[in-house]
């Protein structure tokens, strides 16, 4: 079986991507790797991580298995719920402090990153379906608290119509929302605004 057959076979058996490792797993050596990269049979995501150059991998997919540590956030994840009409150009995502900085430098995928410390990283947590892919989403609340933590860095339009949105969701949850803004420190912005928006 020729190299890049059995470089195929690898890569479509992982979803689209696959590690170095798997790679010469199959027989397949380093050389071979950098060969096929030049011939452009293959493509190098990021250090260690393939794809066939004739099937990039969707957003979402590299999203999924290039940063697993991302936590789709803020304008992202308002785009998600239908509390934004505006398509980011960047993934928002949060992703612990600590992290390599190296992990987010990925050519084929536009990021806006977010730091998290350890005890507020997991807080909100969930997951969803984004265009057939899973991925790590905050839920509606933690994504309302992170509006009020992060409002400077968002659109006045885009901030009140999150708010607004959020007020009118049937599948809202006030007491969540109360007790993830007092550990993010914004209990007294969040409760303010919706003591005024929900006896309006």
């Amino acid at each position: 079986m020729k190299k890049l057959d059995k470089a195929k076979k690898v890569i479509e058996s992982n979803g689209g991507i696959a590690e170095m490792s798997e790679l010469i797993s199959a027989e397949i050596t380093v050389n071979d790797i950098t060969a096929l990269c030049k011939n452009e049979r293959l493509y190098r995501l990021r250090h260690g991580f393939y794809c066939l150059s004739d099937n990039i991998p969707s957003e979402e997919q590299l999203l999924s298995v290039l940063l697993p540590e991302g936590i789709v956030c803020l304008a992202s994840a308002l785009y998600h719920y239908g509390y934004s009409d505006y398509a980011p150009l960047k993934w928002s995502v949060t992703v612990p402090r600590e992290i390599s900085l190296a992990k987010l430098k990925i050519d084929m995928l536009p990021l806006d990153p977010h730091f998290a410390i350890k005890k507020n990283y997991d807080l909100g947590k969930t997951y969803d379906d984004f265009n057939g892919v899973t991925l790590a989403v905050y839920d509606r609340e933690r994504t309302i608290c992170d509006c009020f933590k992060f409002r400077s860095r968002l659109d006045t339009e885009i901030f009140a119509k999150a708010v607004n949105a959020y007020i009118a969701d049937d599948n809202k949850n006030l007491a969540a929302l109360s007790r993830y803004s007092r550990q993010l420190r914004v209990y007294k912005k969040v409760s303010e605004m919706m003591e005024v928006l929900l006896n309006g």
